[in-house]
């Protein structure tokens, strides 16, 4: 009876050993779905942000691209100047980075102010995103499957309430009234972090060396080059889609934000089961964004146009989950320098493709950015497709 009980107990401290804490990781999906979404903030209200402050909607999508360019500096660079810092504290004082960028924006009296904002807020996003698969990691025990998806889907959960809330938001109360709300959302995040996630000492070899070490690996670098590829196919449309929504049916822009927003959710948690068979996924996904575009970019009804965009929202939503795995499964010895090339991938492919999709738009109309994008993707999902992915 004794050594019945005993085995009971020891049963339920082995479970209670196994059984990960998702608290953490909770909370940095939620760090990453504020930052996110304030990231793409200025799609949800372009029109009227480029009529506030006197520019065309085409510059106004630098918006988008004044972010990137700080993030694309910041991702490899802020471990080599934070080497040794505990990366809960980092975490946190990155959202509250974020918190005053949006506070900047909400209150900028004229464009400059406002990607002066924007700039901060790139350096936010980047950091936070270098350094939360590493802590998850840490705080799950190494289920990197389960942290990578949870993150993608604060992503998702970005766009599927942040975006289409944003639109609301601008269309009801005003576009500053957007980022205000986001600034608040950033204050109470960053709370939420420091009390669940534990201490994450940084990792020995953090800074310069891990780096250096990280670009003399040349499989990695070239899927590095694919995540900007099918990054750039994405973001040469995305800070556009309510331009392109609106010119078909003014009436449903919101709706169809929404609607891409459900279909990155379905996208992310499509990739967590498909991971599986990663150099798959990495190859399918970016394919399937790239039909989507060709699609959304040539629509001529709302029902094809609808589909196009639940079929974009769901294949780029596999992206992060899928490049993420990738970069870590190809590296797995220098985690964090492989998450930072991937960030700077996307950030570097997001300043490029926003501002090649603004001129393009400009000049040529809202299809040819799209046609752009498609192909970029379709490029990018080849290229994954060549590059073998190490047994575990």
């Amino acid at each position: 009876m004794a050594s019945s009980s005993r085995a009971r107990t020891a049963t339920a401290s082995a479970d209670a050993v196994d059984r990960p804490n998702w608290t953490p990781v909770v909370a940095l999906a939620a760090g990453i779905a504020i930052l996110v979404a304030s990231e793409f903030l200025p799609a949800s209200v372009l029109p009227a942000l480029a009529a506030d402050v006197g520019v065309s909607e085409g510059v106004a999508g630098l918006a988008v691209a004044a972010t990137a360019i700080a993030g694309a500096v910041t991702a490899p660079s802020i471990a080599v100047v934070l080497p040794r810092t505990d990366r809960r504290t980092v975490l946190v004082g990155l959202l509250i980075v974020g918190a005053v960028a949006n506070l900047a924006v909400a209150v900028a009296p004229n464009f400059a102010v406002l990607l002066a904002g924007r700039l901060l807020l790139g350096v936010a996003i980047a950091g936070f995103w270098s350094f939360a698969f590493g802590a998850g990691l840490h705080a799950m025990g190494g289920r990197d499957r389960a942290v990578s998806s949870a993150i993608a889907f604060g992503v998702s959960l970005a766009t599927v309430v942040g975006v289409p809330v944003g639109a609301v938001v601008g269309d009801s109360v005003g576009w500053r009234a957007a980022f205000a709300g986001a600034a608040v959302l950033g204050v109470l995040t960053a709370a939420g972090i420091a009390r669940a996630l534990p201490s994450v000492p940084a990792h020995p070899t953090a800074g310069i060396r891990m780096l250096r070490e990280a670009l003399r690996h040349r499989r990695l670098l070239a899927g590095i080059g694919c995540v900007v590829l099918v990054a750039f196919g994405n973001f040469a449309a995305y800070p556009y889609i309510r331009v392109a929504t609106e010119e078909l049916d003014p009436g449903s822009a919101t709706w169809l934000l929404l609607a891409w927003g459900v279909g990155g959710v379905a996208g992310t948690v499509i990739a967590g089961a498909a991971a599986v068979r990663l150099r798959l996924l990495t190859a399918t996904a970016p394919v399937l964004l790239g039909v989507s575009l060709l699609v959304a970019g040539t629509a001529d009804s709302l029902p094809l146009l609808t589909v196009a965009i639940v079929l974009w929202g769901l294949a780029f939503n596999m992206v992060p989950v899928a490049t993420q795995l990738w970069v870590t499964r190809v590296e797995p010895e220098r985690v964090e320098s492989a998450m930072s090339l991937q960030v700077t991938a996307f950030q570097v492919a997001i300043t490029i493709g926003s501002a090649a999709g603004g001129a393009l738009l400009d000049a040529y109309g809202v299809g040819l950015p799209f046609i752009v994008g498609a192909a970029a993707a379709v490029a990018a999902g080849l290229g994954f497709a060549s590059l073998r992915i190490p047994s575990r």
